[in-house]
């Protein structure tokens, strides 16, 4: 990763914010960029504190506008792009028949479109490095899961997106990874949306066997150095793409009664 120029969205917190530290101890300029200018500037701090070269820019994904302008402050700032790494996301939380369709909009425009903008923007310097772009995905984009439609539907929409440019650019020396944690603790649960678009404020999960965001990110930087085309993680995670693809029934029962356990899920355990 040395002399490597990374974007990263959404890395203000969690899994980005972890992605930022590994590619940056290996000696790769950090691009990090998210809403809130407070958080970004509290992490672009502590990345110089590490000896890491950080260039910090405020952004909305789900704004075609913003998207364009930090690829090209990037490409002013540094004069390449190396890595994209399309990590800002959202979550929510509510049954489908209680959601506003405006809810699962606002995630699709953050966790797609923000996805689609970036990696729009930024391949043509991608190209020019024969570089990688990096999904960060989720097991939901394999396997719907109840009570989150809206934001399964964005990483199968993810998922799907970076197949087809996958399979665009085979022959142009690009790499496309995508990446599909398990449940990891960070502060997607708590940012989730509710039916009425508002943030939960609390996990709904025991988070603390979950796999940390620092160890995610390590997987992440390895399977980036070694091209990997696909990264599926925790042993929860690939037991459930596994299942859901030889015994979809069976995992349509596993998944409904797991999810049920959750804190105040208004699935009824049985």
């Amino acid at each position: 990763m040395k002399d490597k120029i990374v974007l990263i969205t959404g890395a203000s917190s969690g899994i980005g914010r972890a992605l930022a530290f590994s590619f940056g101890r290996e000696g790769a300029s950090i691009v990090i960029c998210a809403r809130k200018a407070e958080a970004l500037q509290t992490v672009s701090h502590e990345l110089r504190q590490a000896g890491i070269t950080v260039l910090s820019l405020t952004a909305d994904v789900s704004v075609e506008q913003d998207v364009k302008q930090l690829i090209d402050q990037t490409i002013a700032h540094f004069g390449r792009l190396d890595i994209l790494i399309n990590n800002a996301g959202i979550s929510m939380r509510s049954m489908l028949i209680d959601t506003d369709p405006a809810v699962i909009q606002k995630v699709m425009d953050i966790n797609f479109m923000g996805t689609v903008y970036a990696t729009h923007y930024a391949l043509p310097y991608i190209q020019q490095s024969k570089g990688s772009i990096v999904g960060i995905s989720s097991i939901a984009g394999y396997r719907g899961l109840p009570v989150r439609s809206g934001y399964s539907a964005s990483k199968f929409a993810m998922n799907g997106f970076l197949e087809a440019v996958r399979t665009e650019l085979l022959h142009t020396g690009v790499h496309v990874l995508t990446a599909c944690p398990g449940f990891t603790a960070s502060n997607i649960r708590v940012s989730a949306l509710d039916a009425h678009g508002q943030a939960k404020g609390e996990t709904m999960r025991d988070e603390s066997s979950m796999m940390s965001a620092e160890e995610c990110a390590d997987h992440i930087l390895k399977a980036v150095k070694s091209r990997k085309r696909e990264l599926i993680l925790t042993g929860q995670g690939k037991f459930t793409v596994f299942m859901n693809k030889w015994l979809p029934g069976l995992m349509d029962t596993l998944v409904y009664n797991t999810l049920a356990k959750e804190k105040d899920s208004p699935l009824k355990s049985r």
